[in-house]
């Protein structure tokens, strides 16, 4: 028989996740939003929600505020370093309005709502780099080089040149 080794499991990232529930608009429409951010990093996100001119950008950034500091105050998570990891939109309760039309007839309204959920985890490309706390003190601790004796001068930059003139058509 052979012999097994057991080895302690790698830490798992954490996830964390805000929700957003009861939210007034279709989870159709809200999925298209959140596919727009599925897998990229917080301030990629941010950036593209900020950008897109939908109605739902609104109420899934909120959720994402949300996610970021959950992660950041439970966890201390830098918020910058998180990817999202999940994003998805799952049908709420419907509300049903009538229409009165025409000849004593209606039509129904339904007014959709929907449950906006954002999982935020650490990014594993992030952590293999030095935290940024580390790196502040350790640039700010290196001395600067002192200038160079005096037999080198600098060497003055190049100036920059008018744009060429155009040349008149002879006719």
């Amino acid at each position: 028989m052979a012999a097994t080794k057991t080895s302690t499991p790698a830490k798992a990232p954490v996830q964390v996740r805000a929700e957003a529930k009861y939210v007034r608009l279709s989870a159709r429409k809200a999925r298209v939003v959140l596919d727009h951010i599925r897998g990229r990093t917080v301030p990629e996100a941010r950036t593209i929600l900020a950008f897109t001119p939908r109605a739902a950008a609104v109420d899934i950034e909120k959720v994402l505020r949300s996610a970021v500091a959950n992660a950041e105050s439970a966890h201390g998570l830098d918020g910058d370093e998180l990817i999202v990891l999940a994003a998805y939109a799952d049908e709420g309760p419907t509300l049903k309005r009538w229409r009165a039309r025409a000849r004593g007839r209606v039509n129904r309204i339904r007014k959709r709502t929907c449950h906006i959920t954002l999982i935020v985890s650490e990014n594993p490309k992030a952590q293999a780099r030095p935290k940024r706390a580390a790196e502040k003190p350790a640039a700010q601790a290196a001395p600067a080089p002192d200038a160079p004796a005096g037999d080198e001068t600098p060497k003055p930059s190049p100036k920059k040149r008018a744009p060429a003139k155009k040349k008149e058509a002879v006719a």
